[in-house]
């Protein structure tokens, strides 16, 4: 089956199969390599990407349901500036180490940072919270977002 799609701002067509998880229909169909193979149950957020602006995690969702809709992964916001900032500041504050997980933070922060209001540890924290991390212990990558917010505000 074909399904249409905007993925990164580019309308683009498919073929998937009707089993297909969007995981799989962006890693091999789109070379999208930000998007990462990880617990493969919607536990780890490392294949986090938006879909019409929320943060979803592809391996649970069918490659069917991209249809029509809009994709954005961590490569379509490569020249955004608040992308930019945040890439800068985990690189600086030591937030990425494996840097397995980091797509998928920047992707999850990105989403909340575009909501405004007010931003506490605790809302990165939760922000934060559907994405594992093995190596850093999230302090470094929650200094680095609080700080690319301070900057912001």
């Amino acid at each position: 089956m074909i399904i249409e799609l905007n993925l990164n701002g580019k309308q683009v067509a498919w073929e998937i199969s009707p089993g297909d998880r969007l995981l799989d229909a962006l890693r091999m169909g789109e070379g999208a390599v930000s998007v990462k193979r990880g617990c493969e149950s919607g536990d780890c957020g490392s294949c986090c990407v938006l879909l019409n602006g929320q943060p979803v995690n592809t391996c649970v969702v069918p490659a069917v349901k991209a249809s029509g809709q809009e994709i954005t992964t961590l490569e379509g916001l490569a020249e955004n500036e608040l992308m930019k900032k945040l890439q800068s500041s985990f690189l600086d504050s030591g937030a990425v180490q494996c840097g397995y997980c980091t797509p998928g933070m920047l992707i999850a922060i990105w989403a909340r940072l575009n909501t405004g209001g007010t931003l506490t540890e605790q809302d990165v924290r939760h922000a934060l919270s559907g994405n594992l991390c093995r190596c850093t212990g999230y302090a470094k990558p929650v200094e680095a977002i609080l700080k690319v917010w301070e900057d912001k505000s």
